[in-house]
């Protein structure tokens, strides 16, 4: 008889993912047969963001995420950008990549150690490691290597967050990103200083992270051939290296369809819709195009088949998955297979090739130069911004008035839309019932024991959805599914 089970929350850039598995057997397999997952908070910034001034969209959307604002800020000043037709200068256009950068190889270190690598080791006794699941964790004494990076790498991460300080201003939500360029002019002083946490978070990725990847990768082989998903990869593209309105990027723009390198494509954003069938959207605004797309609610009571908040973005009709597999694969730096180890060994190698791009635009930047180009809103403009976030493709979409109705003394916004990459990752069906990439790597995996389903988080986890470590599973009839005890405590 089929079993299922509810793993929630699982915490993300949004708010609270849940995902609920029906497992099977299947030719005498133990399997995930139908995966849903369910985005069970409601965020609304598109909503919050109509009527305001939209000087103020990078400072609120910033506050999307706490893990990763950077990218939000950087969404959004391209946004306005676009629609002003503005491009910005060298140094401005370095030091947001400089700041970017710094969130990505964060953001990297946070998910493997404190976020993923749990789900493979026997921890230590005592706190925070216990309490924990036990099933399907290799006793491989060598994998203590990973455990005991655990602290470092917590280290690590403050000192990337402390290296974007020095140019960004802060983290979280770092003030520097305005439309028109950066906050910032770069001194001496603060490039050495840069440079000097740069080199030690680079020793770091080469001598810890990358190894402490392969050799998970090694213990856990078959995880290399688990969790493939759609199979077709999504990248807008990351770190411009010119000021041009088409720039070359150090990680490209592109899809791929099927997994197939040869079928490397440009990206046009008038193929992204947002389908609301299984979400708790009104109808009318299926199928929309997020230039002209809307927010519009509706009671979850009144849709009874909508399962979550998330609407389901689809490229060409097709679920994509995006993260730093896609783009190492778009770019042609990483193409050995999609998996859930193959979603990590990418993540790592792409922390060293932007580490090391780093170093690189470090010696371009020069002091005292100009960072900022005078930027005028513009009446009934619309603005596209495309990036990457550490997670994935990150899109920002902005309308302004046409007119100076708005209380406001210059233009406001009239629409505001906004993908995240966990979107795309986590979506839930769309109106053709295809999947999302997330349910679809977790169908066919097998389960061993359905009280303790390691297997859908490692899976779930490689997406890395921004995910908390505390984890709770249920069953919807509510009785007890497995009760774990810390040091004998209840």
């Amino acid at each position: 008889m089929a079993i299922i089970t509810i793993v929630d929350p699982v915490t993300r850039i949004e708010g609270h993912l849940k995902v609920q598995v029906t497992i099977d057997t299947v030719g005498g397999v133990q399997q995930v047969v139908d995966a849903q997952c369910s985005g069970t908070q409601f965020r609304g910034f598109e909503l919050i963001l109509q009527g305001r001034d939209p000087l103020d969209a990078p400072y609120l959307t910033e506050r999307i995420c706490g893990v990763c604002p950077v990218s939000h800020g950087m969404a959004s000043v391209k946004a306005l950008e676009s629609a002003a037709g503005l491009t910005i200068s060298a140094d401005a256009r370095i030091l947001r990549n400089l700041v970017l950068g710094s969130n990505f190889i964060s953001s990297h270190i946070l998910h493997f150690y404190i976020l993923a690598s749990l789900d493979y080791i026997t921890p230590p006794p005592g706190a925070p490691w216990n309490p924990y699941w036990d099933v399907d964790i290799m006793r491989d004494p060598s994998l203590l290597q990973i455990a005991g990076n655990f602290v470092p790498a917590v280290t690590k991460r403050r000192e990337a967050q402390e290296m974007l300080a020095i140019f960004g201003g802060r983290m979280p939500s770092p003030p520097a990103f305005v439309a028109g360029g950066f906050t910032t002019k770069p001194s001496s002083s603060m490039i050495d200083s840069f440079s000097s946490y740069l080199n030690n978070l680079i020793s770091f990725i080469n001598v810890s992270y990358i190894p402490d990847v392969q050799l998970l990768q090694s213990v856990y082989s078959d995880y290399s051939s688990i969790g493939k998903g759609p199979g077709n990869l999504l990248s807008y593209g990351v770190f411009d290296l010119d000021d041009t309105v088409s720039p070359d990027r150090l990680l490209n723009r592109g899809f791929v369809f099927d997994s197939m390198p040869a079928s490397v494509q440009p990206v046009s954003a008038d193929k992204i819709k947002e389908h609301v069938t299984y979400s708790w959207y009104d109808d009318s605004t299926n199928n929309q195009n997020p230039a002209n797309g809307s927010t519009v609610i509706v009671d979850p009571a009144s849709k009874t088949d909508a399962y979550s908040w998330l609407k389901a973005p689809r490229y060409h009709g097709k679920p994509m998955e995006c993260g730093p597999l896609a783009r190492m694969w778009v770019n042609g730096d990483y193409r050995n297979g999609i998996s859930v180890m193959d979603r990590h060994m990418a993540r790592a190698l792409e922390a060293q090739k932007v580490a090391n791009a780093m170093i690189g635009w470090l010696g371009e930047l020069t002091t005292g130069g100009d960072v900022y180009t005078t930027y005028n809103t513009p009446y009934g403009a619309l603005g596209t911004g495309l990036t990457e976030a550490p997670r994935g493709a990150l899109g920002h979409w902005v309308q302004t008035t046409v007119d100076g109705s708005s209380p406001l003394l210059g233009p406001a916004i009239e629409n505001y839309q906004v993908i995240t990459p966990t979107c795309w990752n986590a979506s839930p069906k769309d109106a053709r019932g295809n999947r999302g990439p997330i349910e679809r790597a977790l169908i066919g995996t097998e389960i061993l024991d359905p009280a303790q389903p390691i297997e859908v988080l490692r899976i779930i986890h490689s997406f890395d959805p921004c995910l908390s470590c505390a984890v709770h599973v249920m069953r919807p009839e509510g009785e007890p599914v497995v009760i774990v005890n810390a040091g004998g405590r209840p």
